[in-house]
């Protein structure tokens, strides 16, 4: 019997976890009745991976499909998942293990973005003059996943009529939104369009909605506004069972048993600390 093990980045906010719980639940009738379903969060939540992983054993799986329900590649997915997967394989040497990649630049990336810009009444392909959006992150100490969110940034410009799509940060690194927001402002936007790419709801979510409340005030004569996470789009979870065939399909780009940069530092995770 095959299991799937979904793992969410998981969050101070009981809600944030609860949404990757109904996520999966929406996943569900679109995966075969004979797999065996768990959710795991990688921090804040219960069950943890390894926690996940032990009730697949113990539900009988041989082989466990390993599905981060994180956006972008970065020390999560490189490091602590398989981290997680190297140790399980010491405690179960008869299971096999396989991990797919993180959601990553996928095309119907762009597909959900545009709508939630749709839903608070903009047309991506003929924008108002002076509209400008902020394409936030939540930001973190990879440089390549970092470097992800300008890539999404640039190539969603390419495929939109607005002049200007400034990537910026929610946390660790910079540019910061109120940097995004200054240099809007003095690029000329007369409305300015806060689009977060963050999976679930959390803390982040929320303090982004005050944040937004105080730009109003300080900039009257602007218009402010605040779309949608990703959230539970229906396309997202075309991308992730899209993520899920590759590793059913054995054709997973990213070995980690031979990633150089893995073996460079996979002995630095035992003493990482959050």
């Amino acid at each position: 019997m095959r299991a799937i093990l979904f793992v969410g980045h998981g969050s101070r906010d009981p809600e944030g976890n609860e949404q990757v719980q109904q996520f999966v639940d929406r996943l569900r009738p679109r995966l075969s009745a004979s797999f065996h379903v768990e959710t795991s969060f990688l921090e804040f939540g219960r069950p943890s991976i390894s926690e996940g992983i032990a009730r697949c054993v113990e539900a009988g799986a041989a082989e466990v499909a390993v599905i981060p329900l994180i956006l972008l590649p970065a020390g999560h997915s490189k490091l602590h998942i398989p981290a997680e997967i190297d140790e399980a394989k010491v405690r179960y040497p008869h299971m096999v293990f396989r991990y797919g990649r993180p959601i990553g630049v996928h095309e119907q990336t762009f597909a959900i973005l545009r709508e939630r810009l749709q839903e608070i009444g903009e047309r991506p392909e003929q924008p108002d003059d002076g509209t400008a959006v902020i394409l936030l992150g939540r930001g973190g100490s990879d440089p390549d996943a970092n470097s992800d969110l300008y890539k999404i940034a640039r190539l969603f410009w390419e495929q939109t009529g607005y002049a200007l799509i400034e990537p910026a940060f929610m946390g660790v690194t910079t540019p910061s939104l109120d940097d995004a927001v200054r240099r809007c402002l003095m690029l000329g936007a007369r409305r300015i369009i806060v689009l977060p790419y963050f999976l679930f709801t959390g803390i982040l979510i929320k303090r982004l909605e005050q944040q937004v409340a105080q730009y109003r005030l300080d900039h009257p004569h602007v218009s402010f506004a605040l779309a949608d996470y990703v959230g539970f789009h229906p396309k997202l979870i075309d991308i992730v069972l899209d993520r899920l065939q590759e590793v059913l399909d054995q054709t997973v780009a990213m070995n980690c048993d031979v990633c150089q940069y893995r073996l460079h530092v996979s002995h630095h995770h035992h003493h990482h600390h959050h």
